[in-house]
Formats: structure tokens, sequence, C-alpha cells
């Protein structure tokens, strides 16, 4: 099908601009935050991933991390993160990559997410399954909680948000379980995907870090929700994703941490 010709291209093309990029010497700004970064990368990535789109979906609706809604009433979603992982990025930190997820009629249908600098390519397809370089992917067997290794964010807002990450963060260290921070929620959940982590958690994303990674995940077998084990969706800011064996475990742990104040 032409959008998955087109979404490849896309993902590809912009990971040779990341690539050519890396350790280089690029304009960096602040968005929101002194911590919140965006690199002259991040901008020519979006631009030429929007340049392959348009040029075969003129009238498809994106949604970008830099340049925000273009709306249309069509009824497939392009949802790009350029670079997703900027900070490690800005910092020569070879974490980060490429995301594009599509969506049709509000479903996701598509997924990409390329770190050119590791050279995996995942992809998913919706009831195709999830694929690393072109191999079938699935989710780690293991349903032991003790015995997982976990990956986590934290967001910008750490030190004022109500819900209190940092708490749930020691809880699920109270548990002697090994946690990871790898600054890309977007290799985070392929990770997940491909059997490295048994699960993974955040707070504060949006659709454009998730959208990719969480089709990832539900293709290779695994599980989502939000934090009170609700339907997941990649318009909410909260994401929990598992091997779904151990799911939940960690969504009792995470409870926990919530309810506990600074």
């Amino acid at each position: 099908m032409k959008i998955k010709e087109t979404l490849i291209k896309a993902t590809k093309e912009a990971g040779k601009i990341l690539l050519d990029n890396f350790g280089g010497d690029y304009k960096i700004e602040s968005k929101d935050r002194e911590s919140n970064l965006v690199t002259e990368v991040d901008k020519k990535s979006e631009e030429m991933i929007m340049k392959i789109i348009r040029s075969e979906f003129s009238d498809h609706y994106i949604l970008t991390e830099e340049s925000g809604d273009l709306f249309t009433d069509s009824e497939y979603k392009w949802i790009i993160d350029p670079i997703d992982g900027t900070i490690n990025y800005a910092h020569s930190i070879p974490l980060c990559c490429v995301s594009i997820g599509v969506e049709h009629k509000g479903e996701l249908i598509y997924g990409t997410v390329f770190n050119p600098m590791g050279n995996e390519l995942f992809y998913a397809g919706k009831g195709e399954g999830a694929f690393l370089n072109d191999k079938k992917i699935k989710v780690s067997e293991n349903d032991n909680f003790r015995k997982s290794l976990l990956v986590t964010g934290f967001p910008y807002n750490t030190s004022d948000n109500p819900r209190n990450p940092v708490g749930v963060f020691a809880e699920v260290v109270k548990q002697d379980i090994p946690v990871r921070r790898l600054g890309s929620a977007a290799l985070d959940l392929c990770w997940v995907a491909c059997g490295r982590f048994e699960g993974f958690w955040e707070f504060n994303l949006n659709a454009w870090d998730t959208a990719a990674g969480a089709l990832m995940v539900t293709e290779a077998g695994g599980k989502l929700s939000d934090f009170e084990g609700g339907e997941y969706s990649v318009y909410n800011n909260e994401i929990l994703a598992s091997n779904g064996k151990i799911h939940h475990h960690l969504l009792e742990v995470i409870k926990k941490g919530k309810e506990h104040k600074h």
C-alpha cells in the first residue's frame, strides 16, 4: 500500500538527516522550559518528512511536534516526532529516533521508529505484527515481576507535577527492580515490544511521542493502559506498556506511588 511505502521512505530519509548531522555543529534552542530543547536538525527532519508525505498525500491531516496541527478533514492523520530524544541528540548520545504513526478514522494502522545511529528500524502494521529490521518481534515471556527490567522517563515539569512522578519512581525502585531511563519514549516502547524490557511507564507524553511505539507494543503481543488500568489512547498523557504478564503488578506499584506525596 502506498501509505506504508511513503511512511518507510519518510522515516529513512529523516533518519539520514539525523545521522549526517549527529555530533555536528548545529543551532539549539529552548522551548517552554530551558531543559526542553529543539535543534535545527529537528526542523530539517520534520521538513523532509512533511515534504515526502505531502508529495503523495497532499490532503492528509498532519500532527507534528514542531509545527503542531496541520488540520484537514481527511480520515488519515500522520503523527510525527522528527527527533524523539532531542536532549540525547543534542549531547551526542545515540539513543534517539524518528517516530511516525498513521491513524485512519482515529485508529492507529502503521508506525515506524528509526534509530539511524544504531541502524534499528522498527515497523508495525495493524494486524501485520511488529518488526525490527524486517524480523518479526514479540514481547518478553517473563512473568516474574521481581525479575523484570523496566524503563521510564520523567516529565519536564517533574518538580511541580501533581501526580508525583518521583514518588512513583521511588515506589518501583523500592521493589529492588532495575529501572533504566533512556530519554526516548518511542525507543522505550519499541524495546518493550522486542522483549528488552518487560515494562515502561511515563507521565505527560504527547501523541507524537507514543503513536508509533504504542502500535509496536500491541502488535508484538504486549499490553497498554493508563495508570488506572483503563483503555489507553495516544491522546492520554500517561502510559503504561508491558509484556502483559507483569502489567497488573506494575499497575499496583504505580497506584501506590501516586498516593505518596512529596
